[in-house]
């Protein structure tokens, strides 16, 4: 029997043959990913190639085309692109290589490592215009359907848990305040998913980085919060905040942030991270429930970790955190592994 993907492999196998003439013919997986985006290597000699399999009922490959033109612009690193189309959604991409910082990175090259996403990361929140770029904004009502994800896929259908009416009034606090604070900050660019899983490390350029299509304009402390308090990688928080501190007087030397909001960043960035990790464990329990890709709740436990400590760190998070832990995490462990 034919599936839609065979299919799709086929018709990309026939377009590649016109878009890149001499290529191998055969397509080689190059990564997974928690999208409906397919990725293949293939060769013309000894250069390789990315394609992308980008299905148009799921997928906006123009958005990646654009936000790539935007980013190149800056300077920093993304796949060219040297093919593509739009109708049927399939793109012909340089080749960064396959070493994810992920895998890379160690005790002995994680300063520098990070050293190189956070100039990066600087040189995208200078670079881009965020009144012409054209991305969206990330507003309130985005961010609050984010953390009902939370709340529907990882409380309601993963774990079974009744929301009732304490529970129910005690996430809308939260999300009050956790939209608040994300709104307060100045706006930039935003990559949204810029982690160790999109972050590749490159000879030249570092780091080379994927997976940028949602791009928005939204809160300043996003994408660093989601650099070093990573789902898929944890440090210790003496280097987090070295790292932060490091990012901070960046961006007061490039005008991003002000010397004034220095003692309001640390806060900024804490509830942020908690907005993304509570985002983050619903969809990965979407990823488990929805797609059949179950290979994401092994990062729930160090998500929820991240959020526990800033429950722990700040008392209007207090009864939050007590529900998590009596309710939430315990119910998570029954579900995962019974």
């Amino acid at each position: 029997m034919t599936t839609p993907q065979d299919t799709r492999c086929t018709e990309l196998s026939i377009w590649l043959e016109q878009a890149l003439p001499g290529c191998q013919r055969r397509l080689v997986p190059a990564s997974g990913d928690a999208s409906f985006r397919r990725y293949f290597r293939t060769r013309i000699d000894d250069l390789s190639w990315v394609v992308m399999d980008a299905p148009p009922a799921t997928e906006n490959l123009r958005a990646f085309i654009d936000v790539a033109t935007l980013m190149r612009e800056t300077g920093v690193t993304v796949p060219a692109v040297h093919a593509v189309d739009l109708e049927r959604g399939f793109a012909v991409l340089s080749d960064l290589g396959s070493r994810h910082y992920l895998e890379t990175l160690g005790a002995d090259n994680s300063d520098q490592l990070y050293r190189d996403a956070i100039a990066a990361l600087v040189r995208l929140q200078t670079g881009i215009d965020t009144e012409d770029c054209g991305c969206p904004v990330y507003d309130a009502a985005l961010l609050r359907r984010e953390l009902d994800i939370f709340r529907d896929w990882f409380l309601g259908r993963l774990l079974g848990s009744q929301f009732d009416g304490d529970a129910s009034s005690l996430f809308e606090r939260v999300s009050a305040t956790l939209v608040t604070s994300a709104l307060e900050q100045p706006r930039v660019f935003v990559h949204r998913d810029y982690h160790s899983r999109n972050l590749m490390v490159c000879a030249s350029g570092n780091p080379g980085i994927l997976d940028f299509q949602d791009a928005v304009i939204g809160p300043i402390s996003y994408d660093l919060v989601s650099l070093l308090r990573d789902c898929y990688v944890a440090w210790p928080e003496s280097r987090v905040s070295r790292w932060r501190q490091e990012y901070l007087e960046q961006a007061i030397a490039h005008d991003l942030l002000a010397a004034s909001d220095a003692p309001r960043f640390e806060r900024w960035f804490d509830l942020m991270g908690m907005q993304r990790h509570l985002k983050a464990v619903g969809i990965f329990a979407r990823l488990q429930l929805r797609d059949g890709k179950g290979g994401y709740l092994k990062d729930i436990p160090r998500t929820l970790a991240y959020v526990d400590s800033v429950c722990t760190k700040y008392p209007e998070f207090a009864d939050f955190g007590e529900f998590l832990r009596s309710t939430a995490e315990p119910a998570h462990r029954r579900a995962v592994f019974a």
